[in-house]
């Protein structure tokens, strides 16, 4: 079937500058195709004084390009990732050789460098180096004016690149200067072939900085645009094809990059990567393997635990201000409104993040003081982080490798891991040819492979479907009762805090709300939050003789009042809740009037949402069978009932 694309005509106000500009640019490069004596090219580029000058520019090109990657990769990497007083006139400062006229440059690097500048009498006392009128002047030259191109284009693709596979890499236990070479310039080489391209050609076509500072001896610094120069006075056609040589490698280099001026990632479509896209396909179709429980014969115990067992003991202060404590193989689930502080605690155990300190011990070791890959803390985030650049099997061995195992000893233990949780058969796989579910678990491998003391998952199930999600969350209960440390997970999700947790941990504010376990957040949840994740209508208020004088000015009758003046929290299942056409009879002691403003299907069970003026919206759960008896649609008016006996008061 084709494709119609709805064609947009331009307005002629538009379209005509834009064609004049396109015919403004184009006119030179039409005069140099014209005005070339094609058969005397070879002539021309072949003559003694051409080919000296090409060596000369090809050697000096690739000097200056080499400084440039010495100097400005990590000049990139200080503007895209440090924070720091003086950035902005730093980046002016790498902009200023783009926008300074050539010539202004080369006087401004004499007065720097040259015999009576400022660092050129101490080069030539200390050193014996003369920069001015020498090929390593004119190297300084081209590098003083390229460079730019290649920071730019770097610190684009690092501002693109999100800082979580970084992080996840620290938390695996590579030092800074590992992730940057295994992690961050695999993920930005786009950028860095890009920046590194356009500095070569910049530093091929350098003239005015390099005449004014190296001069134009022939065979030191005269280079190919400084040979095109003299040509022009003595013979244009040459000069001419000389020039058309020059324009010819700057064109190949700007169709080779296809527009990646900025280093941004650019995603591989079907003419970059045949195939890739219908292997992912695949692997998405393809289904979830449950995981076989057994650990398999021959996987070592410190792959387990380190060899030991690892309470937690933290305080952490800040933004959160919490203390807490865990045995060996306790599983908390962290859970509070968006805000809450839950990821901060995490990065803050991590020593990620300035909003919140830790005084993290873990077993005897304190690890306050350590970086975060020295910490033995391992990080799931909720995208999983998966290095893009690395197979499975490699991203489960990386941080084993960071850890200093061999290589062969690394692979066969993250292969074990693989297999362990069902998806060692993926093992070759990049995580592009992942479904979610497999690289979940293969995110999951990785933590559990290095060998981590505290294992801090942040939402891991978030972006799964129903039916995958409930696969992996089996995987991942079976799995973590075999940890000799202590698990955090992030979570929104009432099902996995109920069935992975041992405990619940509710913040508010950065605050402790209730640490408590599951069977105990649900019965008698200290937060509306948490009682609504939980599926639970929940009122707040203050207590009174009968029951609750609720926030909004109704009143709750209960069965068990509170302390009369106390703060106190309503809690009703939608399951106790009553709905009726009319106003019902007998011994219900919660009567309110309303509409329905929702009607939601929960599994065999509809959720009907009643908001009424004299109480708070009501969440009552009904059969679809009563919902069809009384003719149920938004807006319809009912009455609602709720007994005494059903509601719980819980103190706060």
């Amino acid at each position: 079937m084709s494709r119609h694309r709805t064609r947009t005509r331009p307005p002629v106000t538009l379209a005509l500058p834009a064609l004049l500009a396109i015919a403004f640019l184009l006119m030179p490069l039409i005069g140099i195709l014209g005005r070339t004596q094609w058969g005397e090219v070879g002539a021309h580029l072949t003559s003694p004084g051409v080919v000296e000058a090409l060596r000369l520019s090809l050697y000096v090109s690739l000097w200056a390009l080499g400084l440039s990657l010495l100097l400005g990769v990590p000049l990139a990497w200080l503007l895209a990732r440090v924070p720091f007083k003086g950035k902005a006139f730093v980046r002016s400062l790498v902009l200023l050789p783009m926008v300074l006229p050539p010539t202004v440059g080369g006087v401004a690097l004499l007065l720097g460098f040259g015999r009576r500048g400022l660092l050129g009498p101490w080069l030539e006392g200390t050193f014996g180096i003369t920069l001015p009128f020498h090929t390593s002047g004119a190297v300084v030259a081209a590098t003083f004016v390229a460079m730019p191109f290649l920071v730019i284009s770097l610190e684009g693709a690092l501002g693109g690149l999100k800082q979580s596979y970084e992080e996840t890499a620290a938390s695996l236990g590579a030092p800074p200067v590992r992730v940057f070479f295994t992690v961050t310039l695999p993920m930005v080489a786009p950028g860095l072939i890009a920046g590194a391209a356009l500095t070569w050609a910049r530093a091929l076509g350098e003239f005015g900085a390099t005449i004014t500072f190296a001069g134009n001896l022939p065979g030191t610094t005269q280079t190919l645009p400084l040979q095109v120069y003299l040509l022009l006075q003595d013979n244009p056609e040459a000069a001419t094809s000389v020039s058309l040589l020059l324009l010819l490698i700057a064109m190949a280099v700007l169709i080779a990059l296809r527009g990646r001026w900025t280093g941004t990632p650019v995603a591989a479509g079907p003419d970059e990567a045949p195939g890739t896209r219908q292997e992912a396909a695949g692997a998405a179709a393809e289904p979830e393997r449950t995981p076989p429980a057994p650990v398999p014969a021959g996987l070592p115990a410190a792959a387990l635990q380190d060899g030991g067992h690892w309470p937690l003991h933290a305080a952490v202060t800040g933004f959160n201000e919490l203390t807490l404590d865990a045995d060996p193989g306790t599983t908390i689930a962290v859970v509070g409104e968006n805000g809450a502080g839950k990821t901060t605690l995490l990065r803050a155990l991590l020593g990620l993040t300035p909003r919140a300190h830790a005084e993290l011990r873990l077993g005897d070791t304190d690890v306050t003081a350590l970086p975060p890959h020295e910490r033995h803390v391992a990080w799931v985030p909720q995208d999983g982080a998966l290095f893009p650049h690395l197979t499975a099997l490699a991203n489960t061995a990386y941080g084993l490798r960071a850890r200093g195992v061999p290589r062969a000893e690394a692979r066969h233990e993250a292969q074990l891991w693989l297999d362990r949780l069902g998806v060692g058969h993926f093992a070759h796989r990049k995580p592009a040819q992942l479904s979610g579910g497999q690289a979940q678990r293969v995110a999951l491998a990785r933590a559990l492979a290095a060998r981590p003391r505290l294992l801090l998952l942040d939402e891991p199930l978030a972006a799964l479907d129903q039916t995958t999600r409930a696969r992996v969350r089996h995987t991942l209960r079976t799995h973590l009762a075999g940890f000799g440390g202590v698990c955090l997970i992030v979570t929104h999700d009432p099902v996995e805090a109920v069935s992975l947790a041992d405990r619940v941990l509710v913040l508010a504010g950065g605050r402790t709300l209730q640490d408590a376990p599951p069977a105990d957040v649900t019965r008698h949840p200290r937060s509306p939050w948490v009682a609504r994740m939980l599926g639970r209508n929940a009122w707040s208020g203050t207590a009174s003789a009968d029951g609750l004088v609720l926030a909004s000015g109704g009143r709750l009758v209960a069965a068990d009042p509170l302390p009369e003046g106390s703060r106190a929290l309503a809690i009703i299942g939608p399951e106790a809740v009553a709905v009726h056409r009319d106003r019902p009879g007998g011994s219900p002691r919660n009567v309110w009037q309303g509409s329905v403003r929702e009607i939601t299907a929960v599994g065999s069970r509809l959720r009907v949402l009643v908001g009424s003026a004299e109480a708070p919206d009501l969440v009552a759960e009904i059969t679809p069978e009563a919902a069809a008896e009384l003719g149920l649609v938004d807006g319809s008016k009912v009455w609602t009932s709720v007994k005494a006996t059903e509601v719980t008061l819980v103190q706060l």
